[in-house]
């Protein structure tokens, strides 16, 4: 059969550098860090006392206060996106065929904060079980996406994918499939998470995951700086409105960019620790690239997942020395979780967000906060340390990678009619 081609028609916002999609990329390529002393509780005698929270955010602003106490933080900051996405599409100022526009999200953890507030209120009292009766549907992954189909009435494929990081680009290249296999019309597609709180913190704080630059929350993201010691957990949402070619050719819709292909694969090697020699990294994009029918020469910039961690950063390294070769040289590569922190489940929706404007204005974002080399990194690699760099950019690729070993890509590319 004959696949469809897919665009992105609409896109929306909320992080940690801005709570909407133009505050979000003037921040980017500005190089703003959103790392600070957390704020949502009191992180006194936590080994990790910042985060990259979400700011100058009221859920009243957006959402009825009646409706916002039966769902948790990543399902607010999912509707918030979704509302901005939607908008920026077009798709709410006609009628469409609502049976064949979905929602596929993706949520690495969910709703963790609700988890843990019945936690306490059931252990802190005494032992009589008194649940608020929004608890399950509150803290379920899933229900993000059932929030977004309820709001505006879409009865297509709806539900939520989790894979730990890779979640949003898990969904993305779901509704990628979705649409160009015939099956919808528009997917409302990204990922949400709120994980900035006591169970969060103390959760990766136990891993060792974190870094501990308390003195300095705002330089503490370094990817591929030999003095990485860590990530800095991250908060918020971003939303993709995926489209059809021909449906938004017809409707008149703005197109920023056109998803060319999609990979996943498995480590099949640790829990926690990706493979050293990048093999699961290699294999993704080896089959994202042969998803979208392009060699490694097409490619333009590459947003890696690039966390801060004193492993991760080499493997990744290693993966795109396999699979672009000499071309490598020719790459900006760079990690906005310098600036943004990792997002977890949402990660892959703003970083995806991120390349598609990176093709559209043709220039990438940096990687911040590089102040000493590491050896183990090729000099010859440009990593777009400090100051985004203006390039033609024809093709983009992301890369997002989850504990247990799930690795995800996907190709966005000018458009062209």
């Amino acid at each position: 059969m004959e696949l469809k081609r897919v665009v992105v028609t609409g896109m929306g916002a909320l992080t940690p550098i801005g709570n909407t999609l133009n505050e979000y990329w003037e921040n980017l390529i500005n190089g703003v860090s959103g790392a600070a002393t957390i704020k949502q509780f009191d992180a006194t005698l936590f080994k990790t006392q910042f985060a990259c929270e979400v700011k100058n955010f009221n859920v009243e602003d957006f959402i009825d206060r009646k409706e916002a106490r039966k769902m948790d933080q990543f399902s607010q900051y999912a509707l918030v996106s979704a509302e901005e996405a939607m908008v920026d599409s077009g798709l709410l100022e006609a009628e469409h065929n609502l049976d064949r526009i979905g929602v596929i999200w993706g949520s690495g953890i969910g709703g963790l904060k609700t988890f843990q507030d019945e936690a306490e209120n059931f252990f802190g009292g005494d032992g009589t079980p008194k649940f608020n009766p929004f608890f399950i549907p509150k803290m379920i992954a899933d229900i993000a996406a059932g929030h977004i189909s309820i709001k505006y009435g879409l009865r297509g494929p709806n539900y939520v994918t989790v894979s730990a990081c890779a979640s949003a680009t898990n969904a993305i290249i779901d509704a990628f499939n979705m649409i160009r296999l015939g099956k919808a019309d528009a997917i409302v597609t990204g990922g949400s998470e709120a994980a900035v709180n006591q169970m969060g913190m103390g959760g990766f704080n136990g891993l060792k995951a974190l870094s501990t630059r308390n003195d300095s929350p705002e330089t503490a993201s370094r990817p591929f700086d030999v003095d990485r010691d860590g990530f800095v957990l991250g908060e918020g949402a971003g939303a993709l409105i995926l489209e059809e070619y021909e449906h938004a050719i017809k409707r008149g819709a703005k197109i920023y960019a056109e998803v060319a292909g999609g990979g996943m694969s498995g480590d099949a090697y640790h829990m926690t620790a990706p493979h050293p020699d990048g093999t699961g990294a290699k294999n993704s994009m080896l089959v994202t690239l042969d998803d979208a029918e392009m060699k490694p020469e097409a490619v333009d910039y590459v947003n890696v997942h690039g966390t801060s961690t004193p492993l991760g950063d080499i493997a990744e390294t290693k993966a795109i020395l396999q699979v672009f070769g000499e071309h490598a040289y020719n790459l900006n590569i760079s990690s906005t979780k310098s600036m943004t922190g990792h997002l977890l489940g949402a990660a892959g929706a703003i970083e995806a967000i991120a390349c598609v404007m990176a093709v559209k204005h043709d220039i990438v974002p940096p990687t911040i906060n590089h102040f000493n080399d590491d050896p183990e990194f090729d000099p010859k690699l440009n990593f777009t340390f400090n100051k985004a760099q203006k390039r033609t950019v024809n093709v983009a690729l992301s890369n997002t990678f989850g504990f247990g070993g799930h690795n995800t890509s996907v190709i966005v590319k000018k458009f062209t009619a």
